[in-house]
């Protein structure tokens, strides 16, 4: 591979990680403005310089925040596409779209038009977008605000009441849209306020005076999944049973925050609970390969910094918690050692330094098929310790690479506009969500140059081809 081809490779690739990991806010070891500067800064560039694959990036696993740049980037700079690019670009910017949460694709909206972008192109993704929404009068309660912008900036008809809820509500007596109608009386019949969506309803509670644990008793019915698993430190706060998650739907990496939000001694006492949770979620998450990866030992970094910060709270510790259940269905045969804890997975914390060396020659001496770390990176009990363990074991002890190793990070560097490495020769990824692991190690070979940029592009290419097909069969 050419040197050009090299930095091309290691650029797409980097970027990639990033967006994966990085939402843009605070991390332990910086605040959100730097990670903003860092990210906006790696966008521009791999934008400028490789333009088809930085579209290509929407058809990959990357997260909602870097997803939404990405969208307004190429519809900021559709002049500078081709044809055939603004086509494609079109493709997968209304597929992606279907994908999000209607929250993120109204936020992406917001943007545009605060940045003034409203040619015909933009319109049309919007006012389709809109368009193939199941329940417009739903989202003109519940994204009242942003619903109305998008219709403003890209002049969109709207159907029925919808367009009068919106910028003329007051007016008529009484709507015949059954939640519209509810909206409306809410303002001044509190028992109305319980027929409405909880984002929606928790805002004009507060504006009756309703007391919190009476509203949460009496919204209980209307939350959705996500919602209860948010709301249960106020819930047993306020001693609201009806509240109670259904933990058997519950996605991986959130199960594992929610998990890891209980104070120790509740994980103790539901740990048969909260174990076989977790590991219905892995064994829903690894699907298909499920007991194919052979025999897997993972290092698990439970130091201090996995912590998070005071808005991404234990985020670090519930990724790498999460992973450990994943590779444990993923695997025929699993070990995984945490940095600090023994004994039961559930009850670990965040303490102490990130000592990755001793814990690496403890599981290199298994001799597994697949290596697997976790960690931010930050090596520092002795520093680059782990870096030169992986190095012997590389070119002294395992010259034909019988053992694959595999470092994923949940953490953004936004000094080196990457995740941070622990050697060089070892493969690293971003990673956010732990079910999306096994992706992730796919992706891992172009991480160490192993694979050239030829064969990134036609990975990408068959990425957006069955991503654009199985959005032609959803719809």
């Amino acid at each position: 591979m050419s040197r050009a081809d090299r930095v091309a490779c290691e650029d797409v690739v980097m970027f990639v990680n990033a967006a994966i990991a990085s939402t843009g806010q605070r991390e332990f070891r910086s605040g959100a403005a730097t990670q903003r500067l860092s990210l906006a800064f790696l966008h521009e560039y791999v934008l400028g310089n490789y333009r088809d694959l930085y579209a290509a990036t929407l058809a990959l696993d990357v997260n909602h925040f870097n997803t939404g740049m990405v969208v307004t980037n190429l519809l900021r700079t559709a002049r500078e596409a081709s044809d055939q690019q603004r086509a494609t670009e079109g493709r997968l910017i209304a597929a992606r779209l279907r994908t999000l949460p209607p929250q993120r694709v109204y936020g992406v909206f917001r943007e545009l038009r605060r940045l003034g972008i409203n040619n015909r192109r933009t319109r049309a993704i919007v006012r389709d977008w809109v368009a193939a929404r199941p329940d417009p009068a739903f989202d003109a309660v519940k994204y009242r605000r942003s619903l109305s912008v998008a219709a403003r900036h890209a002049h969109l008809p709207l159907p029925g009441e919808v367009g009068t809820v919106l910028f003329d509500w007051r007016r008529p007596k009484r709507y015949e849209t059954p939640i519209l109608d509810a909206w409306r009386r809410a303002h001044y019949d509190q028992r109305a306020l319980y027929e409405l969506p909880y984002t929606v309803a928790e805002g004009l509670a507060a504006q009756h005076g309703i007391d919190r644990a009476r509203f949460l008793s009496g919204i209980a019915p209307k939350l959705t999944d996500g919602e209860r698993l948010r709301l249960q430190g106020t819930a047993a706060r306020h001693k609201v049973a009806a509240v109670a998650p259904d933990l058997a739907t519950a996605p991986l990496t959130r199960l594992a925050i929610y998990a890891l939000s209980l104070p120790r001694p509740e994980r103790a006492r539901r740990r048969d609970e909260l174990t076989a949770a977790l590991r219905a979620a892995a064994r829903r998450a690894a699907r298909r390969q499920a007991g194919t990866w052979g025999r897997v030992v993972a290092v698990l970094d439970d130091s201090y910094s996995a912590a998070g910060s005071g808005v991404k709270r234990g985020r670090p510790l519930a990724v790498a918690l999460a992973t450990h259940y994943l590779l444990e269905a993923l695997a025929s045969d699993y070990a995984g050692l945490w940095l600090h804890h023994r004994g039961e997975p559930l009850l670990v914390h965040p303490v102490g330094a990130t000592g990755l060396g001793l814990r690496l020659v403890d599981a290199l001496e298994r001799r597994p098929d697949r290596l697997v770390i976790v960690s931010d990176g930050w090596d520092n009990d002795p520093p680059g310790q782990a870096a030169e363990v992986l190095r012997v074991w590389r070119t002294r002890l395992d010259p034909h690479q019988a053992t694959s190793v595999v470092h994923l990070n949940p953490v953004y560097d936004a000094d080196t506009f990457d995740v941070r490495r622990l050697a060089a020769g070892v493969a690293t990824v971003g990673v956010r969500d732990a079910e999306d692991a096994a992706a992730l190690v796919e992706l891992a070979r172009f991480a160490t140059g192993s694979a050239g940029f030829d064969e990134l592009r036609r990975h990408l290419a068959d990425r957006v081809e069955r991503f654009l097909n199985a959005g032609q069969a959803a719809s």
